[in-house]
């Protein structure tokens, strides 16, 4: 008796739109804080959207809150993904996006009130980018540092 299985793996790397519509809820939040000012709500809607890349530094994008929302709410209602993509530049676009917002909360907290508003507009550009024309800024600079890598050991 003879026994085959066959085992259907799914393609290594992540959706490409998941980051996309994350990059979307982003932006929303960070026009939200633009809109707010430089008071404390503003501090504490950048505060969460900062809390939401450190999510993704560590779980990876799938691994916030906006991935959850994807894979709940949007991708059921796709077709399966065509291709996938190497899930560390994302990864490292959120901690990209950790730094711009962690700088703005740092500044506002050492008397520059300003910090909120100059943090979340930078952010805010990178996040727009890449919801409407799929350029993401930090993975951009990922692929620009695994360049020069290899440029130097070369």
């Amino acid at each position: 008796m003879s026994t085959s299985t066959t085992s259907v793996q799914a393609p290594a790397g992540i959706d490409p739109r998941g980051p996309r519509f994350g990059a979307a809820l982003t932006a929303v939040l960070l026009v939200v804080v633009l809109l707010l000012g430089t008071g404390a709500a503003a501090t504490v809607v950048l505060a969460l959207v900062a809390a939401g890349f450190a999510l993704g530094v560590a779980r990876g994008v799938g691994g916030t809150w906006q991935g959850a929302v994807y894979r709940r709410l949007v991708a059921p209602r796709l077709a399966p993904p065509t291709e996938r993509e190497d899930p560390r530049p994302p990864r490292f676009a959120q901690l990209v996006g950790l730094v711009v917002t962690g700088a703005g909360l740092l500044v506002a907290v050492l008397g520059a009130p300003l910090g909120v508003t100059v943090g979340a507009a930078l952010a805010l550009v990178a996040a727009f980018l890449n919801a409407a024309f799929g350029l993401c800024l930090g993975c951009e600079l990922y692929l620009l540092g695994l360049r020069l890598r290899s440029a130097r050991s070369a």
